[in-house]
């Protein structure tokens, strides 16, 4: 059945009304788990506070699981999903970037709209730092176009990448995201113990 659009089930101009609801909704779920609070976003790095890694952790493996099932019982062709390239090292740099913007500035690009949606003034003032290192990075571009396509291992998954099957991953991400929740909750209740409870109201 799925996916709709590549199937013609829909056609191609249904892409952006799905794409504003699933973000109104993407956006409400965001607001709801807490994510348009700066300290909560960032108390993973300090330990007192890890709901961003368990609602996005919770989420992956939700997915991961309704995709095997989905195909399992031909709702849904697989081999139809478009899967990102791959670019190792320069993803692995976008990443740390993206990790030091995430515990200085409080927000990610997406909680920073939710954080704007409720008036939040920090929310806002790291957008516009976003929008800022948007226009950097656009001009800049061609200086490290060669560096940013490099390394490129394809439209592979981690799954191709370790040779195992998806099931297989799945069930290995499952153990992952049940022992890291485990872990996560041990951290986080012996770091509130020694900080002032009032901190986090």
């Amino acid at each position: 059945m799925g996916p709709l659009i590549p199937q013609g089930i829909i056609t191609g101009e249904w892409d952006f009304v799905i794409a504003l609801l699933l973000g109104i909704a993407f956006g409400f779920i965001l607001e709801a788990s807490g994510f348009s609070s700066s300290r909560n976003i960032t108390g993973a790095f300090y330990g007192y506070n890890f709901v961003v890694l368990r609602v996005f952790l919770t989420a992956v493996l939700v997915a991961m699981i309704g995709l095997l099932y989905f195909n399992y019982f031909g709702w849904i062709d697989m081999d139809m999903l478009y899967i990102l390239p791959t670019y190792t090292t320069p993803m692995i740099v976008g990443a740390i970037i993206m990790g030091f913007g995430f515990v200085i500035g409080g927000f990610c690009p997406g909680t920073s709209y939710t954080g704007i949606a409720i008036g939040k003034i920090d929310a806002m003032v790291f957008t516009g730092g976003l929008f800022l290192g948007i226009f950097i990075f656009s001009e800049a571009f061609p200086l490290f176009s060669d560096f940013y396509y490099s390394d490129n291992l394809g439209n592979v998954t981690v799954s191709d990448v370790l040779g195992v099957s998806d099931e297989v991953f799945t069930m290995i991400m499952v153990v992952v995201g049940l022992t890291a929740f485990w872990a996560t909750w041990i951290i986080e209740k012996r770091v509130r113990k020694n900080i002032n409870p009032y901190k986090f109201e």
